[in-house]
């Protein structure tokens, strides 16, 4: 039996805050992971974190150095299982169906950043087959555009593939202001969203060629 999220509400998890530092040691015991640049994460103020994906701990590996709750867009086969996905639900992870467009998804995007809140979501749709940044699609600036909000690039890098025990390091870039994104208000054509896509993927691209910089 699925688990049946409640779109209404946005509340942080109740055991988000004891969840989330199990889940950080848990990733940890799994990866050496090195945290980068976190003095680039905004201390006020709803915007999208938009990193690379590479693994399925990766809402984990970016949301654990944040000083603040951060929800997160999970596929919706992920919440089939109802202990699974309430689990999920205390680490503010939240369904979208990939197949089409997710109003209600879409919408609790909305509702967070507009309520101050921090989201965090994966450009590429899923994770890279080979751990390098992929092509990203529009889904992330759809919502950016609506809210008229900044967008933190993060890249989780390994050299490793990710396998037990490798390194990983997080790596946060400064805030793309939400002017730089290029919006035309009185579009409603993907291909405004096509520019502001590069640009995410470009920055998140960027910080992840740097490495673990030794």
């Amino acid at each position: 039996m699925p688990y049946n999220f409640d779109y209404s509400n946005h509340n942080t998890g109740i055991a988000y805050g004891v969840m989330r530092p199990v889940a950080g040691l848990i990733s940890k015991a799994k990866h050496r992971v090195t945290y980068i640049g976190t003095e680039n994460l905004p201390e006020e103020g709803g915007y999208i974190l938009a990193a690379n994906h590479i693994t399925a701990l990766d809402p984990v590996f970016i949301s654990v150095a944040s000083k603040r709750p951060v929800h997160f867009m999970a596929k919706k086969e992920v919440f089939e299982n109802k202990i699974i996905g309430w689990f999920l639900a205390q680490l503010n992870a939240f369904p979208v169906d990939r197949t089409h467009f997710d109003e209600d998804a879409i919408n609790y995007a909305i509702s967070l950043i507009n309520d101050g809140e921090i989201l965090g979501i994966f450009p590429e749709g899923t994770r890279s087959p080979d751990f390098t940044p992929q092509k990203g699609k529009g889904g992330a600036c759809y919502i950016a555009k609506v809210c008229k909000c900044d967008v933190v690039p993060v890249s989780i890098y390994t050299s490793d593939e990710a396998k037990f025990g490798t390194r990983l390091t997080v790596r946060y870039g400064k805030p793309i202001r939400h002017e730089e994104l290029k919006f035309d208000p009185e579009s409603t054509k993907m291909k405004d969203l096509r520019h502001a896509t590069n640009l995410i993927m470009e920055r998140i691209t960027q910080l992840w060629r740097l490495g673990h910089g030794d």
